[in-house]
């Protein structure tokens, strides 16, 4: 796998491919819905911060070959979502360390159809096949109680919370299977 080529990922009903600029659209709705950003910040992204969160998916693969991947169903190819793995660099304390972090999102429409922990799983296998990282974590706002399912159903168990931008996120970690 090279950083400047991310790899296609298929599962039973998604596809999981490096995003492209013609995403941006796509992107820009996704994260101007209030039900996508409630437990993530609560504010609806503009057009300049998608297309700002676009570039950096696509850098991350450049940079340090991994990032996140666009989501879409494999009967018809929707666009329905963004999972992958970052260094944000995030200033919290305690901090990930450089641990990789895991994130989805997916678009309301496919809630409750298992979406989310089959592109996560999805991810995680990539993950266990491609890299040498011992574990990954993923943070919540506490009150993110399905996201935090999805992850319990995926092996992440609970670290210390964590302080990040004035208020305490739950940290969940998971070794990476060898």
């Amino acid at each position: 796998m090279s950083p400047r080529n991310p790899p296609v990922l298929e599962s039973e009903r998604l596809i999981l491919r490096p995003h492209v600029a013609q995403d941006f659209d796509a992107v820009a709705r996704l994260w101007a819905d209030p039900e996508v950003v409630r437990f993530i910040s609560g504010i609806l992204a503009t057009r300049e911060e998608s297309w700002a969160r676009l570039l950096r998916y696509m850098g991350h693969w450049q940079a340090l070959g991994f990032g996140y991947w666009a989501v879409t169903l494999r009967d018809g190819g929707d666009f329905v979502g963004e999972v992958g793995f970052a260094n944000f660099r995030r200033d919290m304390q305690p901090g990930l360390d450089d641990v990789p972090e895991a994130g989805w999102v997916l678009s309301p429409a496919v809630h409750g159809r298992g979406i989310a922990s089959e592109a996560v799983a999805c991810m995680h296998r990539w993950a266990e096949q491609h890299t040498d990282w011992s574990e990954t974590a993923c943070i919540f706002d506490p009150a993110h109680e399905v996201s935090q399912k999805v992850a319990r159903r995926l092996g992440y168990t609970p670290r210390p919370e964590a302080r990040y931008k004035g208020g305490t996120v739950l940290v969940m970690a998971r070794p990476i299977a060898r």
